[in-house]
């Protein structure tokens, strides 16, 4: 019956607190791919700073991550050298940013959670509305997580680089492997 009683006192503080995950960049990946007529572009770029708070409770979440958009690259230079200067315009908004405000679905404090991220999303001068597909893993106090989620960057008025000859997707595809802390 003691150990019960013990159990029951501290659920409460597992569960009903808010969490706080500290994402680590050098930990972290960020992936980009935008499918074209000739073939499919990759590219990466930088995580400079995340940290996510969430209440497991009510799903309830703030924070933010952080990425530079003047690391951006795909290999090709003269490609990149584009991107940077009339596409995403990195020198003009150097920073990309999600700002989540809840979680939909349950986040398992050990083991493995399917979720989606609901926020706002910031890139080009501007914010739109965004869901990003979660997959998360928590063990003790270290969380992984592969986050995916679309940019239809035409749609989000950012120039499209097709050009004559190459043909490119409307959308591109965002893909982050993330590796961080947990606390309460």
């Amino acid at each position: 019956m003691n150990r019960l009683l013990s159990v029951l006192v501290f659920l409460p503080f597992v569960y009903g607190a808010e969490k706080q995950v500290v994402v680590d960049p050098a930990a972290t990946e960020v992936h980009w791919t935008l499918p074209g007529n000739l073939h499919t572009v990759h590219g990466t770029f930088k995580l400079k700073r995340g940290q996510v708070r969430f209440d497991p409770a009510t799903g309830a979440a703030s924070g933010e991550l952080v990425v530079d958009a003047t690391s951006g690259e795909s290999g090709n230079k003269d490609r990149d050298g584009r991107m940077h200067s009339s596409i995403i315009e990195s020198q003009k908004y150097s920073e990309i940013t999600f700002v989540p405000d809840k979680i939909i679905g349950t986040v398992n404090l050990a083991g493995d959670s399917t979720v989606q991220i609901h926020g706002a999303f910031r890139i080009h001068g501007a914010e739109k509305e965004a869901t990003l597909a979660a997959q998360t893993h928590i063990e003790g106090q270290q969380l992984k997580a592969t986050l995916h989620f679309p940019i239809p960057y035409v749609q989000w008025k950012m120039k499209n680089p097709s050009n004559f000859l190459f043909r490119v997707n409307a959308v591109v595809d965002i893909d982050i492997q993330a590796a961080g802390t947990v606390s309460p």
